[in-house]
């Protein structure tokens, strides 16, 4: 698999395997037929309540921990120093494990700076081994990189050829902050499995439109999260390190670009209402 180095050189797998709605009864499945595809980066969340699953899996696959990348993420509702203290105890013990490779904050609501208090605490004593943000928006992005002490080392945001984050990923380089995809399908929106622009640069490659939505943000060195409950799809998206888009390929996915969120602006009175509503 192929990496990419953080701004402290930790190496960061630039495929994983995420597990956004996959049902807490069915996670370990999931997460075990992802590690026999060749899957090592889990991106999981405590708000997802399936960080069992994730521990089981990768306890039970036989393979060294250290070969893993596991990601964990500290929801609203925990924000604050003790809370998140908290919590990630709590997510170091469903995932089974003394370390984890990536602790994010979920969103930039309740207070998150506390939160990033203890990720800078925990990342100097070696049990978080990167610390990061998600959802934050370049000024809330910039203001948290101003006054703390470890500039967020990743950034998880919405990015896929429908929103792909061109300005953002620019201040993030600028900030050796590595931006990393969630819903990297955007939940296949703006119907992109059948996108005419996907599927015909697909033909080329004999790849498909999700293949070719993959490739496209990796060539760019963005860390993407595909998540499927369906082993053949997982081989389908781990199966992207076998061709390159060309300029031309890239200039016409680049057109696709409408700058415009599919699921939510964080700048919206009902839609950060909802997400403080959910516990």
């Amino acid at each position: 698999m192929k990496t990419v180095k953080l701004s402290n050189s930790l190496e960061m797998p630039l495929l994983g395997y995420g597990v956004f709605q996959v049902n807490p009864d069915e996670c370990e499945r999931c997460v075990s037929d992802a590690i026999e595809v060749g899957y090592r980066l889990i991106d999981t969340a405590q708000i997802y309540k399936n960080e069992e699953g994730v521990g089981r899996a990768v306890a039970k696959s036989g393979i060294s921990r250290k070969d893993f990348f596991l990601v964990t993420k500290v929801w609203i509702s925990n924000a604050g120093y003790e809370k998140a203290k908290q919590s990630i105890d709590t997510s170091l013990e469903k995932l089974k494990t003394d370390y984890i490779d990536l602790v994010l904050i979920h969103q930039p609501f309740g207070d998150y700076y506390g939160t990033y208090r203890l990720l800078e605490e925990y990342y100097e004593k070696g049990i978080i081994k990167s610390i990061g943000v998600s959802n934050f928006y370049a000024d809330r992005f910039i203001d948290i990189a101003s006054f703390v002490k470890h500039i967020p080392m990743v950034n998880q945001m919405e990015t896929h050829v429908f929103l792909q984050q061109q300005k953002l990923h620019k201040i993030l380089k600028e900030n050796k902050c590595q931006l990393m995809s969630w819903g990297p399908f955007a939940e296949g929106k703006n119907n992109l499995f059948t996108n005419e622009t996907l599927l015909n640069i697909g033909k080329k490659y004999n790849k498909t439109s999700a293949q070719v939505a993959l490739r496209y943000l990796l060539e760019q060195n963005i860390v993407v999260i595909p998540k499927t409950v369906n082993k053949d799809r997982m081989v389908e998206n781990i199966n992207v390190f076998d061709f390159e888009l060309s300029d031309d390929d890239m200039a016409e996915i680049l057109k696709l670009d409408t700058d415009t969120t599919l699921f939510g602006n964080h700048t919206d009175y009902d839609f950060v209402k909802y997400l403080l509503s959910i516990k």
